[in-house]
């Protein structure tokens, strides 16, 4: 779907789509050109293929096997535009490791980061991690040197720290008002104070009209200004699809009838079941006009990553 003015979307933070997981130990070649054909004609012309946490072993291997599949294929090539680490360096707490495996959680230093980078083959464009899971800020600032965006997720970060994030390099926070648990302090939050650097961060949302509702996120927005909001599906396997089964690396989701992404016990959410074609809609319900939304899937998010 191309938006105003020739510019085409991309989406940051996809997981997998149509039935193919990108965090499959086995991930084929006609599968990675499936999902990516698919996800084109939802709505995204191009995606940053997302791994989550595990171990760095297996992070590695999928990182590898998704930079060699899209260097075999120019139809994924061309819709593959970069590779994006979620993890493994997060914060363990409940609530803020969200759907990741907690016991693959780790602190941050710089001979993982750079085994994942490396496995990448060049194509690692962007990672989340907890800053304060970060000691001394050293793979921040690692990062960023290789220009490498780095953005703050599934994170407690005190506000000081935050701050001396943003002087290392920081420069993104992933799907803001999710990675973290459902009751939260009133005023002394995660998402009061990503929302006092929005000068500095560029703020991911998702925008399925789920994971954020839509009144919270029309306050956020107003509060960034659009011109620091960038929109992701974090689609996972079933987007795209219907109710049924599906994985997210090794965890098996059952999507319902209402086709939200639940974790156990409906506790977090595990990605989400959204195409950019339903994101696009979102926006629109809640009243961005066209030139508003090509901003937020297309023109913020290439921004961000130096992407014409």
């Amino acid at each position: 779907m191309k938006t105003i003015a020739g510019m085409t979307t991309l989406d940051l933070q996809v997981n997998g789509f149509a039935g193919v997981d990108f965090n499959s130990g086995d991930l084929a070649a006609e599968s990675l050109r499936h999902a990516c054909v698919a996800a084109r004609a939802a709505g995204a012309d191009q995606i940053f293929a997302t791994v989550i946490t595990d171990s760095l072993e297996a992070m590695a291997r999928r990182l590898n096997r998704l930079a060699v599949l899209r260097e075999a294929d120019e139809v994924v090539s061309g819709i593959i535009a970069g590779l994006h680490v979620e993890g493994p360096f997060l914060n363990p707490a409940p609530g803020y490791i969200g759907a990741h495996p907690v016991e693959h959680a780790r602190p941050a230093d710089l001979e993982s980061a750079r085994r994942l980078i490396d496995a990448g083959r060049g194509l690692v464009r962007l990672v989340t991690l907890a800053p304060e899971c970060d000691p001394g800020l050293a793979v921040t600032r690692w990062l960023a040197g290789q220009g490498i965006v780095v953005s703050a997720g599934h994170c407690d970060t005190p506000l000081d720290t935050l701050k001396a994030a943003a002087d290392a390099g920081l420069s993104m926070f992933t799907h803001v008002g999710n990675g973290c648990p459902q009751q939260l302090h009133r005023h002394d939050n995660i998402i009061q104070r990503a929302l006092s650097l929005a000068d500095r961060l560029w703020l991911c949302f998702v925008v399925d009209g789920t994971h954020v509702p839509s009144v919270a996120l029309g306050n956020y927005w107003r509060t960034a200004g659009l011109d620091r909001v960038i929109a992701v599906t974090d689609a996972i396997s079933a987007a795209g699809l219907g109710p049924g089964r599906f994985t997210l690396g090794n965890q098996v989701l059952e999507i319902g009838e209402d086709l939200i992404a639940w974790g156990p016990g409906r506790a977090h959410f595990v990605g989400s079941t959204a195409t950019m074609g339903r994101v696009q809609e979102t926006a629109a319900a809640m009243g961005l006009t066209p030139e508003e939304i090509a901003r937020i899937t297309s023109a913020n998010p290439r921004r961000a990553m130096g992407m014409r």
